[in-house]
């Protein structure tokens, strides 16, 4: 192998005339009788290397049997191209290297997919080879930029006095929302550590140790069920601060993220970022992570239905509707997809009716008279052409139903410029969610997250509506960031528990540690975790989360590449005290 003197995205017009060395794949090759151009690749870039059977010493036949993806060394001279052969697509486009001699350095198989088209094979396939599909300028880009984001936030954080500190992997299993991933002792016979789903508790505690300003870039794990773009295991930004409040996190916050986004990808973000309470997201725009690129709201129609004769909607608690400009053109079969597709978020159905000539027409027109017509084109600001979408139902069902179809809509029109970022974070949440199946309060952020101070006392007469102090930074349609002010006093750490159906003795085994913690003098503090690969993926411009990771798992916790997870020996089993049964 010939030491290489440059990379393959290196060289310039002022590198004429020199001698130099390249290492790299084979990209291309294009055979011109005497003449072989091939296209040589790393991940700094191409050069256009040149054999010419006249100029080059070496077996001339071994050239012509190059593939793609064989690894070559070259050496040999730089040289213009000549103006006409310039190719202004390539940074190297200028230049080209005579080849001199040449070292077949590592031959390649016959490849399973065609390394320069994504698209020439299924996903599952390229998953298998994922070592070949890292090879592609998309997702070299994007690991590239994932390792700028890692940077732009350590330095960013690292500026702000945060202290960088890792947190166990292996810990205790604590009830926090999805499944723990166990894993058994072969010391202590019968008992588990878990992997943690995030490092909420050791970051409190950090707090309650006088190290008032702590980040971590971590690896987090969920046994949750199939779920596209979810993976097992994630990585998050874990940030908390002692002695805050709200608005000591927002600014922070905010800063990182214009930070990163303007390190990373040159884009300025908003100062300051905008707000919407959670009441306000829901009935404006149905989703708590609403996508502000495109003005389509949620409208509240309830008024004009109830006037109407549409029984349907009479006993409904809520009706809402959206208006979609130039809509009329959408056919029945357009309308009976997007019924169906409200249908997946619990709607009973899609109403609708069209704007012509001043008047509302088909779907359920034919229920509203003619004045009524007019008082919901002139209060909804339709016109001719547009249509209207109405769904009447249980509030927790219409706005989420109608949020849905906005987002599906926009993807359907184009409304959304992957160019535009519109950060918002969504604030005063609901502290605790009941869920019909388990009769009991759930945490709608987790369990340490603090109630309101007004809210302090509807704990014990009226738990559902408290309000926490937790915070969603939203971007684009996508939760990238959630936290809160978390709760620093073990009254009411125990209070919460007690309203999550813990026993204080379930507490006590699960949280006591904490709990104890509290008690020997806890500041204020407060916290975040940023998604980092969901963030990584905005910032590449990506769809999928797996473009973004470097060994990703399908949608079902598979890893195709290396077959896990996988069989154990029975020795093993033997060894952790595990006997084997299967499901039914």
């Amino acid at each position: 192998m010939f030491k290489r003197t440059h990379t393959c995205g290196e060289l310039r017009k002022e590198h004429i005339g020199e001698s130099v060395s390249l290492n790299g794949w084979v990209n291309t090759v294009r055979l011109h009788g005497q003449v072989i151009f091939i296209d040589l690749r790393d991940r700094y870039g191409k050069t256009q290397i040149v054999f010419n059977s006249e100029d080059y010493d070496g077996d001339f036949d071994t050239i012509k049997k190059l593939s793609m993806e064989d690894v070559l060394s070259i050496k040999g001279k730089v040289q213009s191209r000549g103006e006409n052969a310039v190719n202004p697509d390539m940074p190297t486009g200028e230049i080209e290297v005579i080849v001199e001699a040449m070292e077949l350095l590592s031959e390649t198989a016959p490849l399973p997919f065609v390394i320069t088209n994504r698209d020439s094979a299924l996903e599952d396939l390229r998953l298998k080879y994922r070592y070949l599909e890292l090879r592609t300028d998309e997702l070299q880009h994007n690991i590239i930029t994932r390792h700028k984001t890692y940077q732009a936030v350590r330095s960013y954080l690292s500026d702000q006095d945060f202290v960088e500190i890792e947190t166990p992997i292996l810990m205790k299993s604590t009830p926090e929302g999805a499944r723990d991933f166990l894993v058994p002792s072969r010391l202590h016979n019968g008992k588990f550590y878990a992997l943690p789903q995030s490092p909420q508790i050791y970051k409190q505690i950090l707090m309650l140790s006088g190290f008032d300003r702590y980040f971590q870039i971590v690896k987090c794990f969920r046994d949750e069920d199939f779920r596209a773009d979810r993976q097992p295991e994630f990585t998050q930004i874990d940030i908390e601060m002692s002695f805050v409040d709200e608005e000591d996190i927002f600014t922070n916050m905010e800063g990182m993220t214009r930070h990163v986004f303007k390190e990373v990808i040159g884009e300025d973000l908003p100062d300051p970022f905008p707000r919407l309470t959670y009441a306000e997201a829901m009935s404006k725009y149905g989703s708590d992570k609403p996508d502000m690129r495109f003005e389509l709201f949620l409208q509240d129609v309830k008024e004009f239905t109830d006037k109407s004769d549409f029984n349907a909607f009479k006993s409904a608690e809520c009706v809402k509707a959206i208006i979609v400009s130039d809509g009329a053109k959408y056919s029945r079969k357009i309308i009976d997809e997007l019924t169906e597709f409200v249908k997946t978020y619990k709607a009973k159905g899609l109403a609708w009716m069209k704007t012509e000539n001043g008047q509302l027409t088909g779907g359920i027109s034919k229920f509203f008279d003619d004045s009524l017509q007019k008082e919901i084109i002139k209060s909804s600001g339709m016109n001719d052409g547009d249509i209207i979408f109405l769904i009447g139902d249980e509030r927790s069902i219409v706005e989420p139903a109608l949020g849905a179809l906005r987002v599906e809509i926009a993807r359907r029109e184009g409304l959304t410029d992957p160019n535009m970022y519109k950060p918002v974070w969504v604030t005063s949440f609901p502290m605790f969610k009941f869920d019909e199946k388990e009769k009991r309060f759930m945490a709608m952020h987790h369990p340490f997250t603090a109630p309101r101070v007004e809210d302090i006392d509807k704990l014990e007469s009226d738990p559902a509506a408290v309000l926490s102090r937790g915070y969603d930074l939203t971007l684009n349609g996508h939760e990238i960031a959630g936290g809160s002010i978390r709760i620093h006093s073990p009254d009411i750490q125990k209070k919460a528990f007690s309203l999550l159906g813990l026993s204080l003795d379930e507490a006590e085994e699960k949280f006591g540690f904490l709990v104890e913690a509290l008690t020997y003098g806890a500041p204020p503090h407060g916290g975040i975790a940023f998604g980092f690969d969901r963030l990584v993926m905005l910032l590449t411009g990506s769809n999928n989360i797996r473009d973004v990771i470097a060994f990703p798992k399908t949608t079902s916790a598979l890893s195709l590449m290396d077959g896990s997870p996988d069989t154990v020996s029975k020795e093993q089993l033997d060894e952790l005290g595990i006997l084997f049964k299967k499901k039914k």
